[in-house]
């Protein structure tokens, strides 16, 4: 038998990544499930005081969509807003800015649907929306600074408020 190691460097030693490296990974997984799960349960503690009839009562227009339609929709957009703030929250020093923006249009977002069906009030529910569409262009101006693709994220969101914000008012003007 021939011996083909003879004259061969010794194999490369293999060295294991420190803990870590893995600690920070999981830590980061960790913010990035919380994120996504508060935007959700930012959404969803308004089904505390929604009345899914309040919506089928309203005279709306031709185009507005089925009630059934949102609930999917908001899921969508709740973790890609999730995802985006995790990417901005990655960036690093500097961030806090970005993230407080992020923290106002998330606190309108979960006002809303109180005022709206909690109360009843379509009038303050536009009033709310708009202001909510306001701190979403804010947010993504702040979170382009930090992050292109987190500010992409948000633009579905943006674009779904301001048919909600046309929709709400469409129901405002039809319900007075």
């Amino acid at each position: 038998m021939i011996d083909r190691s003879a004259g061969l460097p010794p194999a490369p030693v293999v060295t294991v990544q420190s803990s870590t490296y893995s600690e920070s990974n999981l830590r980061s997984m960790l913010i990035l499930a919380a994120l996504i799960a508060a935007c959700q349960l930012a959404g969803g503690s308004g089904a505390l005081v929604t009345d899914p009839s309040f919506y089928g009562e309203l005279a709306r227009p031709s185009w507005a969509p089925p009630g059934w339609l949102f609930a999917p929709v908001w899921i969508t957009l709740y973790t890609l807003m999730g995802v985006a703030a995790w990417l901005v929250w990655r960036t690093g020093p500097g961030r806090r800015p970005a993230l407080i923006w992020f923290a106002i249009q998330l606190v309108l977002n979960a006002a809303w649907t109180p005022v709206f069906f909690g109360l009843r009030s379509i009038g303050g529910g536009l009033i709310m929306i708009v202001l909510l569409e306001l701190a979403i262009v804010a947010t993504i101006i702040a979170f382009a600074r930090r992050s292109r693709i987190a500010a992409v994220l948000l633009v579905p969101y943006a674009v779904w408020v301001g048919f909600a914000t046309v929709l709400n008012a469409a129901l405002w003007s039809a319900n007075r």
